[in-house]
């Protein structure tokens, strides 16, 4: 027990901490332009959670120039978008949606159910941020595990996310029982990393963590973890996106000219008769 206490004690360093913003069932931790530019290619987090869903959801709306993943955790959602396809998902399932050029999507969960869950987007480098959007919604046994990790997006301990994006990147969701140690060992190009707990207790780098997001000092240094009760969080690392964070309402680009053209893209969709049905959804 001494020895797994110096391991958490001596874990990397915290540099930034949040409780993020609550908007109704939202809480925000970080968005493009605030945390988003230290957290690069994450720019955008939001938890989402409601013990008796009531209301729209998501309603429709466009993105351009990122790349969105929204996993639910609890409870289950319907969904559409432009690209035609619609459906329902279920409690562990995920929606990938790489935005790129434009897409406008929505979703809803069920109502009277508990929800859970997080959507996250993700700054695309310029080669991806105008190419045509792609979508692709999975349930949970799509998704591959290592221990208590379930990899939602890249590669970790030689399991592989089923979406593929050419960039250095790891995003996973981790389950811990009470007690439990748990070490993340970034690859070796990450120099960014940082983790959301929505429920539990974590002891790391000298502190405890409860329904927050820590974000951890620069480099590729592994992140020692002790669970305090059952614990649920997801975890990202990345090599840090060198380009500006470019944003319009829905949107971020590398460049105001991509930016423009992002919004075109999305403006024009509006009028096309598969985002008049979405609209309608």
């Amino acid at each position: 027990m001494k020895n797994q206490k110096l391991l958490v004690e001596s874990s990397r360093a915290i540099v930034h901490r949040t409780k993020g913003d609550r908007h109704g069932f939202i809480t925000r931790f970080i968005s493009p332009d605030d945390l988003g530019h230290a957290t690069k290619p994450f720019v955008f987090l939001d938890l989402f959670e409601a013990e008796n869903f009531q209301g729209r959801g998501f309603p429709p709306h466009p993105h351009s120039g990122i790349a969105t993943l929204t996993v639910t955790l609890e409870g289950s959602m319907t969904y559409a978008d432009t690209s035609g396809k619609s459906g329902s998902l279920s409690a562990g399932s995920i929606e990938w949606m790489r935005a790129g050029a434009g897409v406008w999507h929505a979703g809803t969960p069920t109502q009277g159910q508990a929800m859970r869950g997080y959507q996250l987007w993700l700054a695309l480098p310029p080669e991806l941020e105008l190419e045509p959007a792609e979508s692709l919604y999975l349930e949970s046994h799509h998704i591959e595990s290592d221990g208590p990790a379930r990899i939602l997006l890249g590669q970790y301990s030689r399991k592989s996310s089923p979406f593929y994006l050419p960039m250095s990147i790891n995003y996973l969701h981790v389950q811990l029982k009470d007690g439990q140690l748990w070490t993340y060992t970034p690859n070796a190009d990450h120099n960014i990393a940082w983790l959301a707990l929505n429920k539990g207790k974590l002891h790391t780098s000298g502190v405890t963590l409860e329904r927050e997001m820590a974000i951890f000092a620069n480099g590729n240094d592994p992140i020692h973890l002790a669970a305090e009760g059952d614990v649920e969080l997801v975890i990202g690392s990345a090599a840090k996106h060198p380009y500006p964070l470019v944003m319009g309402a829905y949107s971020v680009h590398t460049s105001p000219a991509a930016l423009d053209e992002g919004e075109r893209n999305i403006a024009d969709l509006r009028k096309t008769p598969a985002a008049a049905a979405l609209i309608h959804y």
